[in-house]
């Protein structure tokens, strides 16, 4: 039985199709997502609010471990990290991509607004100079909650590491 998000996963092949039927403006954002914490929400939520339409591009198993974060990482599967944000009532639409960036599915999507954490400065964004060049903007969204997966993963183990002694 499929549940009503998973009906917003796109393969990439069908993403013309579906964003031919979705609203403008169109915001773009992209990540990894691997373990979702409350910064991540909140940074989904604040970029759905600057158009009508959230497209969210999680990086592959494979790009995602190309980012070197870690050789475990990611944790969670590309199947399921896709069905966390689709569930989300922010997002509209999630697909992936296995390059290491997204760049192709930002020229094939052509969004009005590029987003990202306030980790990336908009000048920095892959994909930036492109959607300002057919008259859209880029966003740098500002950490409203100091979160980091890699600070959780380090506490998770931390305390994993206490533990095996007793």
């Amino acid at each position: 039985m499929e549940v009503p998000f998973e009906r917003k996963i796109c393969p990439p092949q069908e993403l013309a199709a579906r964003l031919g039927s979705l609203a403008r403006p169109l915001v773009f954002t992209n990540g990894v997502f691997d373990i979702l914490h409350r910064g991540h929400v909140t940074y989904l939520a604040e970029a759905s609010a600057l158009g009508a339409t959230l497209l969210v591009a999680i990086n592959s198993d494979a790009s995602a471990k190309r980012l070197g974060k870690g050789a475990e990482r990611p944790f969670n599967p590309l199947a399921d990290r896709l069905a966390v944000v689709a569930a989300l009532e922010s997002v509209h639409l999630v697909t992936w991509f296995d390059e290491d960036t997204p760049l192709a599915l930002i020229l094939a999507s052509r969004p009005e607004v590029l987003a990202k954490g306030g980790d990336w400065k908009p000048e920095a964004m892959v994909g930036a100079a492109e959607v300002r060049g057919w008259g859209g903007s880029a966003h740098s969204i500002p950490f409203r909650h100091q979160r980091s997966t890699t600070t959780l993963l380090k506490k998770i183990l931390g305390a994993s590491n206490t533990n095996r002694g007793t």
